[in-house]
């Protein structure tokens, strides 16, 4: 009902919405703008085969990178045009003034972790594949990029064996991911656990740049980076 009464309707695509093609089409609504946020964007492939029947066979987490973020900002910048072009404007301003922030903030952490010792970092569950194409980092996982089913006995077995080699200090948890699993995990190496946000609900109080940033700072310190 929503839909057939909307102007635009915006979705993050790369199989998030799995329901979103048949959810515009029933709407029956020819004025709709339907943008896919991620359109462009260069997706990063499933490898698990039951990841790749259930979900799709992309990982839908492009809104965790900078250079991803900028991709659906000006997508949802042309969309909202196209739905009010009088206000065309306004609309490019504003997409300009947000698209300056994350290439700042991408340039700053872009050196940032070319000067850590470390480049990789382990988390609840594996949700930050396009951040570490940003920045040429790699992510090791407690659960799989959807955040279903805790890991086997053996598979926590050698994501400890993993941390103690690589002298793991802090194991990173989010609100999709069992903290529980990443706790055991933390207290069997010595490390911390800290929490870190998939931007997928409100959460604290604050807004995406401020939530990014957050996540950036941390796993900057975690690599062994210096404030």
């Amino acid at each position: 009902m929503s839909l057939g009464k909307a102007k635009v309707f915006v979705y993050s695509g790369f199989g998030m919405e799995a329901w979103a093609d048949k959810a515009v089409q029933s709407a029956d609504n020819p004025d709709l703008v339907a943008v896919e946020a991620s359109k462009g964007a260069e997706p990063l492939k499933n490898t698990d085969p039951g990841e790749v029947k259930e979900h799709g066979q992309y990982d839908p987490h492009i809104w965790l990178s900078l250079k991803g973020a900028e991709i659906e900002v000006k997508n949802i910048e042309a969309g909202l045009a196209k739905a009010d072009p009088a206000n065309q404007d306004y609309y490019s301003k504003n997409c300009g003034e947000f698209v300056s922030k994350l290439e700042s903030l991408y340039s700053e952490y872009d050196q940032k972790f070319k000067a850590v010792p470390k480049k990789s970092f382990v988390t609840g569950h594996a949700a930050f594949g396009y951040l570490c194409r940003d920045f040429g980092l790699q992510q090791n996982s407690v659960e799989d990029t959807f955040a279903e089913g805790e890991p086997s006995a053996q598979q926590l077995a050698e994501l400890v064996k993993y941390c103690k080699k690589n002298q793991v200090t802090t194991i990173f948890a989010e609100e999709m991911a069992s903290p529980d699993v990443s706790k055991t995990l933390a207290d069997e190496v010595g490390a911390k656990v800290e929490t870190i946000y998939t931007v997928e609900s409100a959460e604290d109080n604050k807004d995406y740049l401020e939530r990014v940033e957050s996540n950036l700072g941390k796993i900057y310190a975690s690599l062994g980076g210096k404030t």
